[in-house]
């Protein structure tokens, strides 16, 4: 069999995650991003497309980097007003049996003792559905409004990041026994103290000496995603991470990261492939390559050039508009977003490339035309760099996922490239099928036993 694609619908609950203006257009429905039924209509569109999961973005600053304040990023709604991504995932996992849902929090700004009982929560509610995308946060604002001074410093991020998760496991993984509750009537406890262990963290940042407040799910930990394309964030994603999302401009850039993520995993003991590692990716289509084409266009007239430098310079964590529009953008290192300075910030784009080749296709690869052109297209760049998909993000809502749901994907099913049908299990068991829980070889399974001795 040909290897199968995997394929993200990737949104926010915002008017305006990446495309900045489009909600303006007759067909988006993203106003409606306040309404539960326009999350449970989106999530039916999903399934009935076989998309992999719905990866949720968040952030929690403002985009104030341009002209320094937030006013261009108000004007154009991009990515604020915006809500929290986990409160609309149990109502989209009541109307669907098989979507995933990729749930993003930042280890900057959220304890992992209550955090960890969210997720397992949402992993109980979605029967095994649920992953978390692990980011550390890049947004000064965000930062400033968590009672901190500035933005932590990126090495110290991924170095609070690698506490946070060590908590999480011993957590997820190792405070309850998978025997420690039974509903069988003859029991007289619900729960066996004795197999329900403190886990007994001291540690630099984190001091949790008690017990999960969960039982087990059916995961226990939920599916790991990371986006973090940083060498720092591309060693953190390869010992934790079991999807990492990547936004390369080119093959050469996305060959490179996938060859290096592989490496990474296999020097912390892990097997290369268990890490599925998607590309950002935006599709264009319709019935033929012309109606793609005109749909395109269309789309071009409602992008926001000022929204879309608000995003960026936030992105990049310096001011575009301080730059002429044919300028190289040239952006010194800092503490924010080091992959999109690394990628993005080192003078190849000028201000036009960010406002005008960049307004739709924003941080990775683009695809417009008829069905075969983008099934042509999205084969190569997984032959050509051993990407095991895409991220796919929307120009509107839900019309960019109907329109590859119905053309795209049948293309790559007849080709023997995409699923037919969704394989039954959790999550986890649908990307590896091996089972709702992490192999041995990860990370986590390390605290699997060391809470049951810190209690005895």
């Amino acid at each position: 069999m040909s290897r199968q694609i995997i394929l993200n619908a990737f949104d926010m609950n915002c008017v305006t995650h990446i495309v900045a203006g489009t909600w303006r257009h007759p067909q988006s429905q993203a106003v409606r991003y306040k309404d539960i039924e326009y999350w449970t209509d989106l999530a039916k569109v999903l399934e009935r497309g076989l998309f992999d999961g719905l990866f949720i973005a968040d952030v929690l600053g403002i985009y104030d980097v341009y002209a320094q304040g937030p006013e261009a990023a108000l004007r154009a709604g991009a990515q604020v007003p915006v809500n929290d991504p986990m409160l609309v995932v149990s109502a989209m996992a009541a109307v669907t049996e098989h979507l995933g849902f990729g749930v993003t929090a930042a280890t900057s700004f959220e304890h992992p003792y209550s955090f960890a009982r969210r997720m397992s929560t949402l992993d109980h509610l979605t029967k095994g559905r649920v992953g978390w995308n692990i980011v550390t946060g890049y947004l000064e604002s965000a930062a400033r409004n968590h009672g901190l001074d500035t933005i932590t410093p990126h090495a110290d991020r991924y170095d609070i990041a690698d506490e946070y998760t060590e908590v999480l496991y011993k957590l997820w993984e190792g405070s309850w026994e998978d025997d420690a509750v039974g509903t069988d009537p003859t029991r007289t406890e619900y729960a066996d103290p004795a197999k329900v262990h403190p886990i007994g963290h001291e540690g630099r940042h984190f001091r949790v000496p008690g017990i999960h407040l969960c039982e087990p799910s059916l995961q226990r930990t939920p599916v790991l995603y990371q986006a973090g394309a940083s060498t720092r964030g591309r060693q953190f994603g390869a010992e934790n991470a079991e999807v990492i999302f990547i936004g390369a401009p080119t093959k050469d850039i996305l060959r490179e990261a996938v060859a290096d993520i592989r490496a990474r995993a296999a020097a912390a003991g892990r097997d290369p492939y268990d890490v599925k590692i998607v590309n950002s990716h935006v599709i264009v289509t319709g019935a033929t390559e012309t109606a793609a084409q005109a749909r395109y266009d269309e789309f071009r007239s409602y992008t926001d050039p000022q929204g879309a430098l608000a995003l960026w310079s936030g992105w990049l964590g310096t001011d575009l508009s301080r730059f002429e529009l044919d300028a190289p953008v040239e952006v010194t290192d800092n503490e924010f977003l080091k992959s999109s300075v690394e990628m993005f910030g080192q003078g190849q784009w000028t201000l036009r490339d960010f406002i005008d080749a960049h307004a739709i296709n924003v941080d990775g690869a683009m695809s417009v035309g008829g069905p075969s052109q983008v099934a042509d297209e999205l084969q190569e760049w997984v032959a050509e760099t051993d990407v095991d998909g895409f991220n796919l993000t929307n120009v509107i809502t839900p019309g960019t996922f109907v329109d590859i749901a119905d053309h795209v994907i049948p293309e790559l099913q007849r080709r023997g490239v995409y699923k037919t049908e969704y394989t039954e299990g959790t999550l986890r068991h649908k990307l590896f099928g091996r089972g709702p829980r992490l192999p041995e070889s990860h990370r986590a399974a390390d605290y699997r036993h060391v809470t049951q001795e810190v209690s005895r």
